[in-house]
């Protein structure tokens, strides 16, 4: 039996928090996890359209935006240690999974 109940609804980040516990066979057996959601429909949208926009061939410099990550996806990035670690973070942008995130195709 799984029984869901919603903490949180942030209207702002769309992140979404649910307490959910799992019986299993024996007590020592159930589960209870904090579950955390976020539509990044909007922030995905908004990086394909900065995409095409974006000349490929055009320089970037220093201070320039390559990405928009949803603060759910970052969490997740510095939990595994990868948000903290410039090159790790570099691989993972220029990893094509992680495209949807990018605004630009040139590589990072």
């Amino acid at each position: 039996m799984e029984i869901k109940r919603n903490l949180s609804n942030d209207a702002t980040t769309g992140i979404k928090s649910d307490f959910v516990y799992e019986a299993g066979e024996t007590l020592k057996d159930d589960k209870i996890t904090i579950a955390t959601s976020q539509d990044v429909t909007a922030i995905v949208e908004a990086n394909k359209r900065a995409r095409n926009e974006m000349d490929r061939h055009q320089k970037h410099g220093e201070w320039s935006k390559v990405a928009s990550i949803p603060l759910s996806v970052l969490y997740d990035l510095k939990a595994r240690g990868i948000a903290d670690d410039p090159k790790k973070m570099k691989a993972w942008l220029n990893d094509p999974d992680n495209r949807a995130f990018r605004t630009r195709d040139a590589r990072i």
